[in-house]
């Protein structure tokens, strides 16, 4: 018996490295199928209610199909068919109507995202989270955090359009590549510095690398920190970046520039003069032009709008150091969202070609 346990604590360390590996491996994988059928198992019950109530088109038959259904599934299954779950599943069905969409998401996603998905009512917030879940591999913690923070209507693709918002939406879910829109933010909430009311943009920046871990975080995918206070060199003359980032989502290069106050139109042209110097020399063969983020107390749209900072690169975003109440929050991004939507839609319509009247 000690002869076979002496051999065993002999055995190669390579080997036996190996075949953990491969056995962990194969478990995490039969862990992934198991899960996908069960999310699949949950759609197709799910769709197979929803059939049944919409040809008897009558509410009240739906509320008692499902309890009906789970009296008896529960005897032969289990708690997990609870008429509970059972409206779950319905909904999941209802939110998730294209299974195709459902398949591919199963893969990467548990039930319990679902669960913290088919309650949306927006659709393409739905979307968003559920592309964002799968790309970024977020844990439901994480995906819930970011739905408290409402990391959506934050996003600058929530300002687009609904049909440039679904398109950018589908983009990502063929090709999985995010860009500028998917991952720049307004406002940026940065109440975990512990500023008080009076300090100075050495304070924020000192503030910001003491919690780095969280303000990238904060910035979301992709981001490593490169620089603080990066000096450059033009005709002799000294300047300093605040901060620089890497991006390796995008492929490219993110100065961050913290001002104190309200933006002012001044602060484009030292942006663009940082954007086209790294663009000259840092920026590598095939990463994208360098972008850059304006990082401001206060701001005012259509300033920003008739700089058209976007064709430069540069995004114009407030920073919160205090979080305000929850629903003044979403009242002030709901109503950014329908004003920059407006102004796109206006502006849309006035680029849009003319044609001469026709005579006859």
């Amino acid at each position: 018996m000690s002869k076979r346990t002496d051999s065993v604590a002999m055995a190669n360390p390579a080997l036996l490295g190996d075949i953990r590996h491969l056995i962990e491996h194969s478990q995490r994988r039969l862990a992934s199928t198991a899960n996908s059928e069960l999310t699949l198992l949950y759609w197709s019950i799910g769709q197979r209610i929803r059939v049944d109530i919409l040809q008897n088109d009558r509410a009240a038959y739906g509320e008692q199909i499902v309890s009906t259904l789970s009296a008896q599934l529960q005897v032969d299954y289990g708690r997990g068919f609870s008429a509970k779950n059972l409206r779950h599943m319905l909904r999941f069905a209802e939110a998730f109507s294209d299974i195709q969409i459902v398949s591919t998401l199963s893969r990467q996603l548990s039930w319990s995202h679902f669960l913290e998905l088919i309650y949306l009512k927006d659709p393409l917030q739905r979307d968003f989270y559920a592309q964002m879940s799968a790309q970024e591999g977020w844990s439901v913690r994480a995906l819930r955090e970011r739905k408290d923070s409402m990391l959506f209507e934050r996003t600058a693709l929530s300002k687009q359009p609904e049909h440039l918002l679904a398109q950018e939406l589908a983009s990502l879910r063929q090709s999985g590549d995010l860009n500028p829109a998917l991952v720049l933010k307004d406002p940026y909430i940065l109440d975990f510095l512990g500023l008080n009311d009076r300090y100075l943009e050495r304070d924020l920046e000192d503030a910001i690398l003491r919690e780095l871990e969280q303000f990238l975080l904060e910035l979301g995918a992709g981001f490593s920190f490169i620089a603080r206070q990066k000096r450059i060199q033009i005709d002799n003359d000294d300047f300093y970046i605040d901060l620089l980032f890497y991006n390796r989502r995008l492929r490219r290069l993110v100065v961050i520039d913290l001002k104190l106050g309200d933006f002012k139109p001044g602060y484009k042209g030292q942006m663009e003069l940082y954007l086209r110097w790294l663009a000259k020399h840092e920026q590598e063969t095939g990463e994208a032009p360098p972008l850059g983020i304006i990082l401001c107390s206060g701001k005012k749209q259509e300033q920003i709008e008739l700089l058209e900072l976007d064709a430069s690169g540069i995004h114009v975003a407030e920073y919160l150091t205090v979080l305000p109440p929850k629903d003044v929050l979403q009242a002030k991004l709901h109503e950014a969202i329908v004003v920059s939507r407006a102004r796109l839609e206006q502006r849309g319509g006035e680029d849009a070609p003319t044609h001469p009247p026709t005579t006859k």
